[in-house]
């Protein structure tokens, strides 16, 4: 059966409600017995809970302005890097290793300590210490985009 091979039912009446007792749906009209919603004119705001404190007003409220484009990096230090095999890393090479969880997160190379290792770093941040400890030991460090998540492929299209 098609959409356009539908057979179309007539239209049956609405019922008119509070035309009396005999009507079938006289004195109160389907309404209930007094209250709100039973009194004509009845205007109940969305989230009126019948004079209780509403619910969005009992929850706890989250403080500042929340920026949407705020990127929140993974934190690596150079001693994790150095323990690592391969020369050069970036985010697939960090995921193989086991250091971060997902090619698709963003990492920050944190400093502090002496490299030894010649390595050529890109990743998306790193602070100045780690930038100077990298090219100090002979290497580079290049900032790259924030990743973007791979598109999950379909079963059809392996």
């Amino acid at each position: 059966m098609k959409y356009h091979e539908l057979e179309v039912a007539s239209k049956t009446t609405r019922k008119r409600v509070g035309r009396g007792i005999s009507a079938g749906g006289g004195k109160t009209a389907g309404r209930g017995t007094k209250g709100q919603k039973a009194r004509t004119g009845k205007k109940i705001k969305p989230g009126f809970e019948g004079g209780q404190t509403k619910l969005a007003m009992r929850l706890p409220k989250a403080r500042g302005f929340k920026h949407a484009r705020k990127v929140s990096y993974v934190e690596v230090s150079l001693d994790q890097l150095a323990q690592l095999d391969s020369k050069k890393l970036d985010n697939v090479a960090l995921k193989k290793a086991g250091v971060i969880r997902s090619e698709a997160q963003a990492v920050k190379v944190l400093g502090g300590e002496k490299l030894t290792k010649t390595l050529v770093v890109e990743l998306q941040a790193a602070t100045l210490s780690a930038v100077a400890s990298i090219e100090e030991a002979g290497g580079s460090f290049t900032a790259t985009a924030t990743p973007q998540p791979r598109p999950v492929k379909k079963a059809e299209d392996k």
